[in-house]
């Protein structure tokens, strides 16, 4: 993919750096989940994932820690792909219903609260087994932020940061309610 294009819908702009190593979702990281995402014609995200013994807990169960994590991966970069903003966690609450099993396929389907101006955005995730059984839930609130105000805080060099910045502005988001990427930000501004 070249700069000049951007990602694609579902792909994040993460992807513009040759070698990002994000747990969640890099491809570069061999310990890591490796999610994909998948954007719903309804505005939701989804990432399909079947994790195998490496994250185990309890014999044959997946560590309840990486159910937050999966949430937290796909509610943050439902953020986005539609809003074309990257945000920090500020928090996340998930309750289990049931334990997730080791090589089994599940989805984490997550969706974003109605824009409430700046500041603070609200997501939800669920992660569904194959019979859509809820197995997993989780709400967070997420601070947009501005990568050239947190440069400090992040392992990006000059150019990286350019790279993602453009990322950012171009990406080919999708907006909740339509099945259709849209190529602006929502509001035609960013924090």
């Amino acid at each position: 993919m070249s700069v000049t294009e951007g990602p694609g819908a579902g792909e994040v702009p993460w992807s513009v750096i040759p070698d990002y190593h994000c747990f969640g979702c890099s491809p570069h990281n061999p310990t890591g989940l490796g999610l994909r995402f998948t954007p719903r014609a309804d505005g939701a995200l989804v990432a399909v994932f079947a994790l195998g013994r490496a994250f185990e807990s309890y014999p044959g169960v997946v560590h309840g820690g990486l159910i937050g994590v999966v949430c937290d991966e796909v509610m943050g970069n439902l953020i986005v792909l539609t809003r074309n903003v990257a945000a920090f966690t500020v928090t996340q609450r998930t309750r289990f219903l049931t334990p997730l099993l080791i090589d089994h396929e599940y989805r984490c389907v997550a969706t974003l609260s109605p824009e409430r101006g700046a500041g603070p955005m609200q997501a939800h995730a669920e992660i569904l087994d194959a019979d859509d059984a809820v197995c997993a839930s989780s709400s967070a609130t997420y601070q947009p932020f501005d990568l050239h105000a947190v440069r400090d805080h992040l392992t990006l060099d000059d150019n990286e940061v350019a790279l993602l910045d453009h990322a950012l502005s171009t990406a080919n988001t999708f907006s909740p309610n339509t099945s259709s990427p849209n190529t602006s930000s929502p509001n035609g501004a960013r924090p």
